[in-house]
């Protein structure tokens, strides 16, 4: 795709992002009150493609899709709790390019397209630290905040995923070499019910790490696409068998498996990247395998 296409797209994107924030507030307001075009080489991709019951095999091709969901944090709305947002991507060959994540109650917009950086309310460049961006810490994972979500499968059945997901959290908040050598100490734990901002968020440097499964596509698409672009990393939620030395790769679009690292400069003996790659593999030895398989990954 030609830059110049893609920034046709993006201006799209952005202002479509804009008037679907619009409609949420209207549609908010009434609650409170007591009352209930792009180029048509472009594919589309919703929560509403699948029909309801149906098999939710991955169908993000390498044609240009857009990936969309009009409302994350959908629990959150109906509460009138702020953490909900628009989130709108361009996805070609199963990478995130455009993000567009627009949050009106907090009035925060955040906006990407590869090559001209991560914004948030289109004026401030993404990580809000910078000059500069700091490395992640030295002990990762303690001092750093811990982003995490419970998830809709809440079955109590013996090592299912809540189980494994409660466990994980323990081992990232307990004292440091706690639970026999887990404990992380993080500096603090934080759940906003929304993937999607909590991309956003991590993307800002507001959180250093984001570790969830069971999310789609279009919970994660427009977050990536930012948090890649403000210089973030993204990869697998689940431990391989070699946390040593396992390349830490992207993590699928479709995989449902994500952690995510923000931002980070160097420190005065590693790269950013490698600040961002320890603190995975500090990560993965204390967290639990999750079981999210879906056809089509």
């Amino acid at each position: 795709m030609e830059q110049q296409e893609l920034n046709d797209i993006y201006a799209f994107a952005v202002q479509l992002g804009k008037d679907a924030g619009d409609m949420l507030m209207a549609a908010a307001q009434r609650r409170i009150d007591g009352s209930g075009q792009s180029s048509s080489a472009v594919s589309f991709l919703g929560e509403e493609s699948y029909s309801a019951g149906a098999s939710r095999t991955y169908l993000v091709e390498d044609k240009p899709t857009w990936v969309v969901d009009p409302l994350d944090g959908t629990v959150n709305f109906t509460h009138l709790f702020p953490m909900f947002c628009v989130s709108i991507a361009l996805v070609v060959k199963g990478v995130p390019v455009i993000g567009v994540i627009n949050a009106p109650f907090l009035r925060q917009f955040f906006s990407s397209c590869t090559g001209r950086g991560a914004w948030l309310n289109e004026t401030q460049r993404l990580p809000l630290i910078r000059n500069p961006i700091p490395p992640m810490p030295a002990n990762a994972p303690s001092g750093c905040t811990f982003s995490c979500e419970w998830g809709k499968d809440r079955r109590d059945i013996p090592d299912g995923n809540m189980s494994r997901k409660i466990e994980s959290f323990v081992n990232m908040a307990s004292e440091r070499n706690g639970r026999g050598g887990k404990g992380g100490m993080v500096h603090g734990m934080r759940s906003l019910g929304s993937a999607t901002l909590d991309l956003a968020y991590t993307a800002m440097g507001s959180f250093d790490i984001w570790w969830e499964g069971g999310c789609w596509e279009w919970d994660v698409a427009a977050g990536f696409a930012i948090l890649e672009e403000a210089g973030g990393l993204v990869t697998t939620a689940n431990p391989p068998s070699d946390l040593e030395t396992a390349d830490i790769t992207r993590a699928h679009l479709g995989g449902r498996l994500y952690l995510a690292i923000r931002p980070a400069g160097p420190s005065a003996t590693e790269t950013g990247r490698q600040t961002q790659e320890r603190t995975v593999r500090e990560v993965w030895k204390r967290v639990r395998e999750l079981d999210y398989k879906r056809p089509g990954v």
